[in-house]
């Protein structure tokens, strides 16, 4: 259980999820994975960088529990600023990468997971995979940043106000998803997209991510850093206790 990373063949290197049920990464785990992936890069011998997971889905976000149970035992802080500074390392390890990074989806990728695919430089995604921002339904706020490298504009305003999913095929239209692929076929076509790349010079292709990193018009870092404000306001207001309070609970009226 935690992050690991492997290199398969030559000049790609897998960097692995595994937080048992649903891949909700406890603070701990953020950190791990931003260091994971940055390792990863700066490795000379490495070209591409596959994201992947294994079991039920990609990512579901932050541990919220792992929240509750700080709120219920001390009433502190720590473990959502940890979530938050975890979050906010783990994107912009994917994205400052120093070589291409493919990330291969199954199942669901939610909050946290939008952050991560966002950031990446490919998505390679199984037929059912599904990809939204429940974050309104959690007592929180941010990777509005990250969802808008996804779809349009209009789209992401819709899917974040009513916390909707929308489909890997959907993505695929919208041209933000490389493959949709069978989930059994998952890892080996981000491997083929990895591979492909990989083949480049690797001087060149590091350039290649630092130039295309320079052109992008969205600064994500202090993109995503603003929202985060917004889901600091909503914790000293209480209204996010009030609604993780609800979290897992069905009926509830908020």
């Amino acid at each position: 259980m935690g992050v690991s990373t492997s290199s398969p063949e030559k000049g790609i290197s897998v960097v692995t999820v595994d937080y048992p049920p649903v891949n909700a990464l406890p603070v701990r785990g953020w950190f791990d994975l931003a260091d994971a992936l940055r390792a990863a890069g700066r490795d000379p011998g490495v070209r591409c960088v596959v994201l992947t997971a294994v079991g039920r889905g990609f990512n579901a976000g932050v541990d919220i529990k792992e929240m509750q149970r700080e709120t219920r035992d001390s009433g502190g802080h720590r473990a959502l600023i940890g979530a938050n500074r975890g979050c906010f390392e783990a994107f912009a390890a994917v994205y400052e990468c120093e070589v291409p990074v493919v990330a291969a989806v199954h199942g669901f990728c939610l909050g946290g997971g939008i952050g991560l695919v966002g950031n990446a430089d490919a998505i390679v995604a199984s037929e059912d995979a599904t990809f939204g921002l429940p974050e309104l339904d959690r007592g929180a706020l941010g990777a509005a940043t990250h969802l808008a490298r996804l779809v349009p504009g209009h789209l992401v305003r819709a899917l974040y106000y009513t916390s909707r999913t929308a489909t890997a095929a959907e993505l695929r239209a919208h041209g933000s998803v490389w493959r949709v692929v069978p989930r059994g076929e998952l890892l080996g076509a981000a491997l083929d997209l990895a591979r492909e790349i990989a083949a480049k010079d690797g001087e060149l292709i590091r350039l290649a991510k630092a130039a295309l990193n320079g052109i992008d018009p969205v600064d994500v870092r202090r993109s995503y850093r603003f929202e985060q404000g917004f889901t600091f306001e909503a914790n000293l207001g209480g209204v996010a206790d009030r609604v993780r309070g609800t979290f897992g609970k069905e009926g509830v009226d908020r």
